[in-house]
């Protein structure tokens, strides 16, 4: 597809996702989305980044000149619009958000009325439609029919509460300290609120979005400045969101950064000690590391590995039967309390965690020990397809020779190719990835 990518669609700011596109993409969102209509309205959600205002207002255009009614509820995490669209009874939500990427891109999401993502066939579908002059043209209204819009600021207590109610009544944050990294993004206001009113003792960076400071040396893309902060203020966790606050990655109290992988093992296992896991396993991606798969074989838990993105996590989640699953990247999913990935709900849990098991996050969070990994982002000028690359099964049996495992992959918003080794041997793993990369930029060049 030309428009959609790996979780919607994105790029830079004025250049793929321009006022024309966004309003011809939101025409088309809602032609798609009317035959399904129950209520006739839509919520628009952003973060903070300053092309979110032309943005907005192009699909707000788009939406209401083919009849429907907006709602703007301005910056909120991602997995918030995920819980408002259904929790308001809308049509659909849309969120405008490139997530971690640098402020000058950006990017739109969609949920259907249940607050899941759509599947490729439906983002299919609607690109189809973008691409239909005549549809598009003959699905504009006039008079009357013309959609409205409204912007609701109070919505927020809603997702408040909604986040809170993850967290176990039984338990309270008080006497712990936490750093909070909101990366000058969409959980700025909600992430500090609800940790204090669960009774931490809260810091917090990150929290001054201008438009163009959003994941700038901050937030999960740098937990580096986070694990500062958690030994400047000597705190218990550190926890660092991006963008949209749809990921989480965490730093224990040495300013260590917590292995996402590890984190999710950590998690699945205390589930289901709690008798609340569901499927007798856990989804992952094809990047989580071999270490993940042979602990929870230890715990008579089972890994699925999905394609990485958080929506084919959460697919195949419902395909199986299970009510937990995650990237290590941080889009950590617990399908009882989120549809999407949600940074502050997975932080709650780990949270819980920590208070229940009266270890520091250090000893928490660090369950086994990893297979070494390296994984390298190469720039490349052509997306070719992998298959057509000569010599590559070549390559492929030769790093499977070594007892390595690999992945290459291209990136679904990038003209990047993402090369992923791992095995037992570090320093064979740092030879043959050279040769990885030195084959991959000839083949690609």
């Amino acid at each position: 597809m030309k428009l959609f990518g790996t979780d919607g669609v994105r790029g830079k700011a004025g250049v793929k996702v321009t006022a024309m596109s966004a309003m011809r993409l939101a025409m088309a969102t809602g032609i798609y989305f009317k035959q399904f209509s129950k209520t006739n309205k839509i919520l628009v959600g952003k973060d903070t980044r300053r092309s979110g205002y032309m943005i907005e207002n192009a699909i707000v255009s788009g939406l209401t000149a083919v009849g429907f009614d907006v709602i703007q509820i301005g910056p909120m995490p991602t997995p918030a619009i995920a819980f408002l669209t259904e929790n308001m009874r809308c049509d659909a939500g849309i969120m405008i958000s490139a997530s971690h990427n640098p402020y000058y891109d950006n990017g739109i999401k969609f949920f259907d009325c249940n607050g899941n993502k759509l599947n490729r066939e439906k983002e299919k579908e609607i690109e189809k439609i973008y691409e239909d002059d005549d549809l598009i043209e003959s699905h504009q209204c006039i008079d009357k029919y013309i959609g409205k819009s409204k912007r609701i600021d109070d919505v927020i207590g809603r997702y408040i509460v909604h986040i809170k109610n993850s967290f176990p009544t039984n338990l309270t944050l008080s006497g712990k300290r936490v750093v909070i990294d909101c990366a000058n993004g969409a959980g700025y206001i909600v992430g500090p609120t609800i940790l204090q009113e669960l009774g931490a003792e809260v810091f917090v960076v990150g929290n001054t979005p201008d438009g163009f400071n959003i994941n700038e040396g901050c937030g999960a893309m740098h937990p580096e400045n986070l694990a500062k902060v958690v030994i400047d203020k000597r705190a218990d966790i550190g926890i660092a969101l991006d963008g949209d606050a749809d990921r989480l990655v965490m730093v224990d109290e040495k300013g260590e950064v917590v292995d996402g992988d590890k984190l999710m093992a950590t998690l699945a296992v205390h589930l289901k000690t709690q008798g609340t896991l569901k499927g007798d396993g856990m989804v992952a991606t094809v990047m989580s590391n071999q270490g993940l798969d042979e602990y929870l074989k230890t715990h008579n838990l089972k890994l699925h590995r999905s394609a990485v993105g958080d929506k084919n996590v959460v697919e195949l989640m419902q395909k199986e039967g299970i009510n937990f699953g995650g990237e290590q990247s941080g889009h950590i999913i617990f399908s009882d309390y989120a549809k999407t990935g949600d940074g502050l709900s997975s932080a709650l849990q780990a949270l819980a965690y920590l208070v229940t098991s009266g270890k520091k996050a250090s000893e928490a969070f660090n369950p086994y020990e990893s297979y070494p990994q390296l994984l390298v982002n190469l720039n490349v000028e052509e997306k070719k397809p992998l298959e057509s690359v000569e010599g590559l099964d070549k390559l492929k049996e030769e790093i499977e020779s070594l007892g390595m495992r690999h992945l290459f992959r291209y990136s679904g918003t990038e003209n990047k190719i993402r090369l992923l080794l791992e095995g037992k041997d570090y320093k064979a793993l740092e030879k043959m990835m050279e040769q990885t990369k030195e084959f991959f930029s000839k083949a690609l060049s």
